[in-house]
């Protein structure tokens, strides 16, 4: 399989059996023990992306074949936010990187419910918000040891000395000041995210 379709097609359970050296019907068996996710084709076929299968191979610790080795896995970043025009401009610059996928919420509540179903890798995550605000939710998340290695970058337009204070005591991996530029965000992402 060369690189260009390698980064555009999916991955057959054949390719898969060849590069873990089973037979197919040993792939079938991963898939549908739920080991390895796949999805079905209108023509009934198991097909697995290539991050699913870098994933695979890193939980059940076997080796990656050389020939996607130089494949990387984009990050997630989930942006959280009640200002629509500072959401729209993250994910604006982050899509223009073009190695992430990117979710958004609009709120505190929003941000618990997406949080569960897409796993971030990053959270960036402002402060005040109505209702539930960025210090409860990023209580709530870091009393979930399973989110331990979740990181969150925290924004705020905060300008009170004492704030600024409060909002570095709380651990995050980051803070940034709005406004900021957009070098300013990608050098936060590099520190945080490698």
């Amino acid at each position: 399989m060369d690189t260009e379709k390698k980064n555009k097609w999916p991955l057959t359970t054949g390719d898969i059996a060849k590069y873990c050296h089973v037979t197919h019907r040993g792939v079938l068996k991963w898939v549908e023990s739920g080991k390895l996710k796949a999805y079905r084709t209108p023509g009934n076929h198991s097909r697995v992306s290539v991050e699913d299968f870098l994933n695979f191979l890193k939980e059940y610790k076997m080796p990656v074949p050389l020939e996607l080795q130089g494949e990387t896995i984009p990050k997630k970043i989930l942006i959280v936010d009640d200002d629509r025009g500072i959401v729209h401009s993250l994910q604006r610059i982050l899509m223009m990187e073009n190695k992430y996928y990117i979710e958004t919420a609009f709120d505190g509540f929003e941000a618990g419910k997406q949080f569960m179903s897409f796993q971030p890798d990053l959270m960036i995550l402002d402060i005040h918000m109505p209702a539930l605000d960025g210090y409860q939710v990023y209580a709530n998340v870091r009393q979930d040891p399973d989110n331990k290695d979740t990181k969150v970058l925290i924004i705020s337009g905060v300008t009170d000395p004492k704030e600024i204070q409060k909002i570095t005591a709380l651990g995050a991996d980051g803070y940034l000041p709005k406004p900021f530029s957009n070098e300013a965000l990608k050098e936060q992402l590099k520190h945080i995210l490698g």
